[in-house]
């Protein structure tokens, strides 16, 4: 659903008039609510619960949330408020202002999307805007295979795409299918495979 109006919306007007009956980007100005299936936040779910048992067991320092909107901005300078199924943050740039109401501004370190049918969204612009943000690495989760055989293969499978951002400011990235063992560099002992997140 989208909601239309005569003038876009700015950052901080999305952010203070926002619904609170559920899950919301801004994008190119205006509101659009996110909906989603209930398998799909099953998946959201599931992976979150995985990455705090990490940091859990191994002392981290992060929060993990699905409930974080970051500012990010396109090519052509227009701030958009995302947000990711699951986001993984330093828990100091998280404390840092803990009474804000605002978007994150800085990269936090790991964003995740679970795909929908709106697939292009996650596979194209979310990856610009979240590699141009600088996030260190990011997850776009397809258990349904609807993006395009250039990521998914020929046949389509259900995959993970592990994009880290290197040092010139670009993303690599890496398929994992089947039972392969997701490697992450946030979480670099993390079990896990499409495999796992399919059972869930």
């Amino acid at each position: 659903m989208t909601v239309t109006r005569s003038q876009p919306l700015t950052l901080e007007q999305f952010l203070q008039q926002c619904p609170e009956d559920g899950r919301y980007e801004l994008v190119n100005g205006e509101l659009v609510r996110i909906l989603a299936t209930r398998q799909h936040e099953d998946v959201a779910d599931f992976i979150a619960k995985r990455f705090d048992r990490e940091v859990d067991r191994l002392g981290l320092n992060y929060k993990v949330s699905g409930r974080i909107v970051l500012a990010t901005q396109t090519a052509a300078g227009v701030e958009q408020g995302r947000f990711p199924d699951v986001s993984v943050v330093d828990l100091e740039q998280w404390r840092a202002n803990r009474r804000a109401y605002n978007a994150l501004r800085e990269p936090i370190q790991l964003a995740v999307e679970v795909v929908s049918t709106n697939w292009e969204d996650d596979y194209i612009d979310k990856l610009d805007e979240y590699c141009r943000l600088g996030i260190n690495e990011y997850w776009i989760v397809d258990y349904l295979a609807l993006g395009s055989r250039r990521y998914l293969g020929n046949p389509k499978q259900p995959s993970v795409l592990v994009y880290t951002i290197h040092d010139d400011g670009q993303y690599a990235m890496e398929r994992f299918q089947g039972g392969d063992r997701i490697r992450s560099t946030t979480f670099p002992e993390l079990t896990l495979s499409m495999d796992d997140i399919l059972q869930s």
